[in-house]
């Protein structure tokens, strides 16, 4: 059991809180039923996320199985089966499309099927291809966005959707420089394409313009309106400083993934707790 739960990675669904994101920045949290519609889109996001990793597993299995870490994944290791794992995979679908229905919403399963279709492909051929690989991958955190909004009915400001596009392809540029720097002499195809100086040139930029986003929507005259303050500009600084602490684990970590980095640097969860409970005393504490 212990492998098979491995293998929907689970530990990645942290990635799927994005889908909270509209309805916690709406003021709203928990009113018409809202936060119930939530929680059953983010559970229908983590399956459709499994789906793609189990998805990704069998499709990359022997090359995985010649990968220093990949090796011991679930079904490279041989401790799953790929009849196992397409017999899991097909009862998630299942479950997903399940939910999708009961949600009711048509424009929720459109991106359920963009992201599955986005991904497989991506598994498939497009990240062999460069900027498109780092898009694709950039593009999950979007629609994760996107879905937690078109469920609620809840329209999110354009700033903020740039904020999240930018530091999404940051999250993906810092994945694949990192990638590039510890190859041990083996480059994949696609990496061979990158140099660091490109994805340092590029991380800077779209970081500089996540926090610009960021704080042209705090200030926005719709965002201002929307909450009834203009006391977000306070968010400002802690979220700078969020970003900036997560460049420096970039730099130091090998791998640079974003849910590794998150869930072992106390420092950077203490932080991002405090701006959460700020934004949660701005939202909803008027004062």
């Amino acid at each position: 059991m212990r492998e098979y739960i491995r293998l929907l990675r689970p530990h990645h669904y942290i990635k799927n809180l994005l889908v909270f994101v509209p309805l916690v920045c709406s003021g709203t949290f928990g009113l018409n039923g809202s936060l119930l519609k939530t929680v059953i889109a983010f559970i229908a996001f983590s399956m459709t996320a499994s789906v793609v990793y189990i998805f990704n597993d069998i499709f990359d299995l022997e090359r995985d199985k010649l990968h220093e870490r990949k090796c011991k994944r679930p079904i490279a290791s041989g401790k799953v089966s790929v009849k196992s794992a397409i017999i899991l995979l097909s009862v998630l679908v299942l479950l997903t499309a399940l939910l999708t229905v009961y949600l009711a919403n048509i424009s929720g399963a459109i991106i359920i099927i963009a992201y599955l279709v986005i991904n497989i492909l991506y598994t498939i051929h497009l990240k062999k291809i460069p900027i498109f690989d780092i898009s694709c991958v950039a593009s999950g955190f979007l629609l994760r966005l996107v879905f937690g909004a078109v469920i609620t009915d809840i329209e999110i400001s354009n700033w903020l959707y740039l904020t999240v596009i930018l530091f999404s392809m940051y999250l993906s540029l810092g994945k694949r420089r990192n990638e590039l720097i510890n190859t041990n002499g083996e480059v994949r195809d696609v990496l061979s394409k990158y140099s660091v100086a490109f994805f340092d040139k590029s991380m800077t930029m779209c970081l500089t313009m996540t926090n610009l986003f960021y704080a042209l929507w705090s200030i926005d005259k719709s965002t201002v309106e929307l909450y009834g303050t203009d006391r977000m500009i306070w968010t400002v600084p802690i979220v700078i400083l969020i970003t900036l602490k997560y460049s420096l684990d970039v730099e130091k970590m090998a791998d640079a993934d974003p849910v590794e980095i998150v869930t072992h640097d106390k420092t950077l969860l203490i932080m991002t707790t405090m701006y959460i409970l700020l934004m949660g005393l701005l939202l909803y504490c008027h004062w």
